[in-house]
């Protein structure tokens, strides 16, 4: 199990613009919400720069209006934040960051109860369909809650990945929930080899009648779904179309019907 993280993980820029969403609870969890679709959910796990994190806030909003569902960002990391700052920052900053001991109090083992609560607490609410994306840390927390473990009442029906961390081999061979993955080209921590086995696991050798979607984004690194540079126009564009790739999927399997 993974103890620590890439430097990729803790690249990117702060994007422009300001949420429109409101605090609420969700399973104990304090919780960016937005959106009023009373039937149609999105858990969406956040990165490592939390639930408070302005780019992660704005995709949210951009979820709720496109994919029209309520999208909720519940705080997976129990009040603590790696500062903003120190994305906008880069490598200069990075010394004066506690990142072993802030992966030791966010481990998996920690957090994974509190992922699988916040998702049957939508379920709790009444909510018919609910999807769930995730991004770098929250990659192997929404395989985890496609997971066959959870039949016959699945906590999701469907999940988005987005340059997943902390992924296993056991995680993608346990999925049991339509899948979608966003893959940059260059990623430390959804590699090659970790790559390969979920395309031939999941594409090449999936179950039959359980839709799977594999995209790839040329020339671009980790992070650029949601932490991309909005000024750098290959970055923009994977940006842009990871958005749209997942509102899409999401969309489709909420609604029954894909976005035009």
């Amino acid at each position: 199990m993974a103890t620590s993280v890439s430097d990729c993980c803790l690249k990117g820029f702060q994007w422009n613009g300001t949420p429109s969403g409101r605090t609420t609870k969700l399973a104990d969890l304090d919780t960016y919400t937005t959106g009023t679709n009373p039937r149609a959910a999105i858990l969406l796990v956040h990165d490592l720069f939390g639930w408070t994190f302005p780019n992660i806030r704005l995709l949210a909003d951009h979820y709720a209006a496109e994919a029209d569902a309520t999208v909720y960002v519940p705080d997976f990391f129990g009040g603590e934040v790696l500062p903003a700052a120190a994305v906008a920052g880069g490598p200069a900053t990075w010394g004066g960051l506690d990142i072993p001991g802030f992966v030791s109090r966010n481990s998996r083992a920690i957090r994974e109860p509190e992922v699988f609560a916040a998702a049957r607490a939508l379920r709790e609410k009444g909510y018919e369909r609910v999807a769930a994306v995730g991004f770098c840390f929250g990659g192997w927390a929404v395989f985890r809650l496609g997971a066959k473990e959870h039949e016959p009442e699945p906590l999701v029906d469907c999940i988005t990945a987005g340059h997943p961390s902390w992924l296993t081999e056991e995680d993608v061979d346990g999925v049991d929930v339509p899948t979608q993955i966003l893959a940059p080209e260059e990623d430390h921590a959804f590699t090659p080899e970790l790559k390969r086995y979920a395309f031939e696991k999941l594409v090449l050798g999936g179950v039959a009648g359980r839709e799977v979607e594999y995209v790839h984004f040329p020339g671009v690194a980790h992070a650029c779904f949601t932490r991309g540079d909005e000024k750098s126009v290959g970055e923009r564009e994977a940006m842009e179309k990871g958005k749209d790739k997942a509102v899409q999927w999401m969309k489709s399997h909420l609604h029954g019907k894909a976005s035009a």
